[in-house]
């Protein structure tokens, strides 16, 4: 199930590394990134191949529920509990009872909800709504976010208990504007796994047409670039892609111009231009060190090394 996940850029490949350990283990697991960067297909590997596989996996998307109903499908209700209560319901909980239980959005879950789940990670008991008994089971949580939690603690939207509990092994999914190294790699495994899927033959790209893709921004990360690959398998299968095949937001992509650093005739200060690249790392990944770390492609070690060698805080 790993192989789902494509990616050979360095920070993709040790944050799967870091996965792979985890997945052996029961421990709770805090998944971290932008929306379509695979944080689902990485909870169903870490469920296949871990100790849990053949046990219950139950899914929960936390944002997709009204508010009054997320306590009952987390805990389970009691016939009579409140209005519309007609029968008892198993919660997502008890179902998971032995094997896994993945939650998705889970910064969405009201407080309330929030000072209960943490009491389940803090005892093992689960209490449904209307009952006067708690029951045990034994669950574990892969929850997943692609919201700061530091902020929503900071706004009073998210425990910082809860968040300690969650996140006991966090892994954070880089989105791809980080991995652009990977960009090649992952069109040419939708490419011709859409072309399979259709029975069609197999469009080619241009090599205007692939800088085309690599400089794009990818706002929508994998999920955005696979959903291009299907469109153009269908669309121009068996052609020859040029750019103005693009769908037009990629095709308006400014082209980058990176080109060769030229020193100046009267030298540099090379500490002063690494601490201003640092300064500008930081700022744009709002102080999150390790997102940091990856813009200027170096470990978050090397950086944090290099920030206490400058005095930088």
């Amino acid at each position: 199930m790993f192989d789902a996940l494509i990616g050979q850029s360095p920070n993709f490949e040790a944050m799967l590394r870091s996965a792979k350990m985890v997945a052996a283990t029961d421990v709770t697991v805090l998944i971290c990134g932008e929306t379509g960067t695979g944080k689902e297909l990485l909870a169903n590997a870490l469920q296949n191949h871990g100790p849990r596989a053949k046990k219950p996996y139950i899914t929960l998307n936390c944002a997709a529920l009204p508010e009054p109903l997320v306590e009952s499908e987390l805990f389970g209700h009691r016939r009579g509990a409140f209005t519309g209560a007609v029968a008892n319901q198993t919660g997502r909980l008890q179902a998971a009872d032995g094997g896994t239980l993945f939650m998705d959005e889970a910064d969405s879950l009201p407080i309330p909800v929030q000072a209960k789940l943490l009491r389940f990670l803090e005892t093992g008991d689960i209490q449904p709504v209307g009952d006067s008994l708690a029951l045990r089971v034994d669950v574990r949580i892969i929850a997943a976010t692609n919201s700061n939690l530091e902020e929503k603690i900071a706004k009073g939207e998210f425990r910082k208990d809860l968040y300690y509990r969650l996140n006991v092994v966090p892994l954070e999914i880089p989105p791809l504007r980080e991995r652009m190294g990977d960009i090649q790699l992952l069109l040419h495994h939708f490419l011709r796994h859409f072309a399979a899927l259709h029975k069609l033959p197999p469009p080619t790209l241009s090599n205007s047409t692939l800088s085309r893709l690599q400089e794009h921004g990818w706002p929508g990360n994998v999920r955005e670039l696979r959903n291009v690959c299907e469109r153009l398998c269908i669309l121009l299968a068996g052609r020859h892609i040029e750019e103005e095949h693009l769908p037009e937001d990629i095709a308006r992509t400014p082209r980058a111009h990176w080109g060769e650093f030229v020193l100046p005739e009267e030298g540099i200060e090379l500490e002063q231009v690494e601490m201003h690249l640092i300064r500008q790392a930081l700022q744009r990944t709002h102080d999150n060190r390790s997102r940091a770390a990856r813009l200027l492609g170096i470990s978050r070690d090397t950086l944090l090394y290099r920030m206490q060698k400058y005095n930088m805080r």
